[in-house]
């Protein structure tokens, strides 16, 4: 993220423009110091002007995976225009560091918490769209990692694709809902999520409602709280100390936290303080896997410089439209008409119907 300026001639006479100008200057820099991604859980920070064996060594722990590859050509066309859509995965594995965060004793990987990131063109606004995981959805035909087939299925949760066939499943079913060609794909572990959040010295959320949740931990009074790394993941994963403890009541507080998290990697001065720049990177890398074609630091800092428009007090944040499902009421459908409506307005680029935004299962 190299800057080079043009020799500029100025007059000795002149002290206080000459102070004036390096101000400016500063700022430039501190804004350049402060290209970040970050998107729930899924958080991308970018670095600059550090010795090689740094970048190595954060470059060397992010995970790719081939989406392109493995999917191949029965995929949606992309935009005509340079607007972007991401799909952002929180994976709950409870192999390894996450064993230890209270997530549940269920074996494998799945993906507990999905949002689709919207982007239009021009990159100033966003909005993005929480999947239930309880919602029941048409699993396409994919190839796992190995090489082998997995037939199309009806009536597949859709938390359990993950683990099932694979990320590069979720993408392909995440586009054959939508219709929309999901240009990049982002996963974070709990573990990652936890360490990120400490790293950055905690967030600050308001609650207008006590939550009491022994399932996951979570004792918070109505109010405002600085919450560290551990009751960040337990205030984005409670659901029984909520509505009426399905997933649908959670996801408003996972929405919540995702903007207040990128709201704080925001106003964060890392080109103040390269230590902690450094210590964000590592537990943020170590934890992340994307794309292959954003699966290296200089990708990530490219793409974070694009969205730097994005302002996250403007971004809307909104869950697919569901109803509950008429054989298991434990579990959730797109809901009719209004799935349709959301995702005709996304791949359109045009203002989302009020009506595409009511869902007639609230989780409340």
């Amino acid at each position: 993220m190299s800057h080079v300026s043009t020799p500029q001639h100025r007059d000795p006479e002149a002290p206080s423009r000459r102070r004036g100008g390096e101000d400016r200057d500063r700022s430039k820099r501190r804004h350049r110091g402060r290209n970040v991604l970050i998107a729930l859980g899924v958080l991308v920070v970018a670095l600059g002007g550090t010795g090689y064996w740094l970048y190595s060594d954060l470059n060397g722990n992010i995970q790719g995976v081939d989406i392109d590859k493995a999917l191949g050509d029965d995929r949606p066309q992309k935009l005509p225009t340079s607007g972007q859509n991401v799909l952002i995965l929180g994976s709950d594995s409870r192999a390894g560091a996450n064993a230890g965060l209270n997530t549940g004793h269920v074996s494998g990987a799945r993906s507990d918490t999905a949002l689709v990131m919207h982007i239009p063109e021009g990159r100033t606004k966003a909005v993005g769209i929480s999947i239930p995981r309880d919602t029941l959805v048409t699993r396409p035909e994919c190839t796992k990692a190995d090489g082998t087939t997995v037939a199309s299925a009806k009536r597949v949760m859709f938390n359990s694709i993950y683990s099932q066939v694979g990320p590069a499943c979720v993408v392909k079913t995440v586009e054959k809902m939508s219709g929309i060609r999901m240009d990049h794909y982002m996963e974070i572990d709990f573990a990652g999520f936890k360490g990120l959040v400490d790293a950055i010295g905690g967030v600050t959320v308001t609650t207008d409602k006590d939550i009491h949740d022994s399932s996951s931990g979570l004792d918070l009074p109505a109010g405002t709280h600085r919450l560290d790394g551990t009751q960040a993941l337990q205030f984005v994963r409670t659901r029984h100390g909520i509505g009426d403890g399905s997933d649908l009541g959670r996801i408003g507080l996972q929405q919540q936290f995702m903007l207040a998290l990128l709201s704080e990697v925001k106003k964060q001065d890392l080109l103040g303080s390269p230590t902690k720049t450094y210590k964000i990177a590592d537990k943020l890398t170590a934890a992340l896997t994307t794309d292959s074609d954003l699966a290296s630091l200089t990708k990530l800092a490219d793409f974070s410089r694009s969205l730097k428009g994005v302002d996250p007090s403007t971004m809307e944040t909104l869950m697919l439209p569901v109803a509950y499902d008429k054989i298991d009421p434990n579990r959730v459908v797109p809901a009719e008409p209004q799935d349709s409506q959301l995702w005709k307005a996304l791949r359109s680029d045009s203002k989302i119907p009020a009506s595409a935004k009511k869902s007639p299962a609230t989780g409340g």
